[in-house]
């Protein structure tokens, strides 16, 4: 399958039996480093730089984005559909010239910061990753979590908008 979009070999590198769908979109391909035994389906967007490790997998409609941040995801590790990743966030002082109809006081720093998925860990459909955020080993993310840069812990299901602990079994 050819991808639409890049050619394979302006990749950084790709290791054997990876899967790329033909529709994902590598807005830097020179910055991107994918292992061996990786899928990444249709309809997935990067535009900051990514390594991907062995056995991983990038859902379909999954938007990684960040300009000059990077993403790094672990080994066996999962991003479900529709996830956003966000390895920085707007800056409107720097590009001022360029957004003259938000008013000087309404506008905000941004920053670059590089997220790290570990191994073994799933992220659920719907979630978004902030700038900086950890996400430890063996841990999984419930559909629709916020992920920010608050103190993980492994071995931990978390959930929800202010993405919490599960807290074991329910009544």
């Amino acid at each position: 399958m050819t991808n639409i979009f890049f050619e394979l070999s302006e990749l950084k590198y790709v290791g054997l039996n990876v899967i790329i769908g033909k529709t994902v979109r590598i807005r830097h391909p020179e910055r991107v480093v994918i292992h061996d035994n990786v899928i990444i389906d249709d309809f997935t967007y990067i535009s900051c730089g990514l390594e991907i490790h062995k056995n991983s997998h990038i859902a379909s409609n999954v938007s990684i984005s960040g300009g000059l941040g990077k993403l790094t995801i672990g080994e066996c590790s999962t991003l479900s559909n529709h996830c956003s990743v966000h390895c920085a966030s707007s800056d409107y002082k720097r590009k001022s010239n360029d957004l003259p109809s938000i008013p000087i006081e309404n506008r905000t720093g941004g920053y670059i910061k590089d997220i790290t998925i570990g191994n073994n860990v799933v992220v659920g459909a719907h979630c978004c990753i902030l700038p900086g955020s950890v996400l430890p080993d063996n841990s999984a993310f419930g559909a629709y979590t916020l992920i920010d840069n608050s103190n993980l812990l492994q071995n931990h299901l978390y959930a929800g908008v202010k993405c919490q602990k599960d807290f074991g079994e329910r009544e």
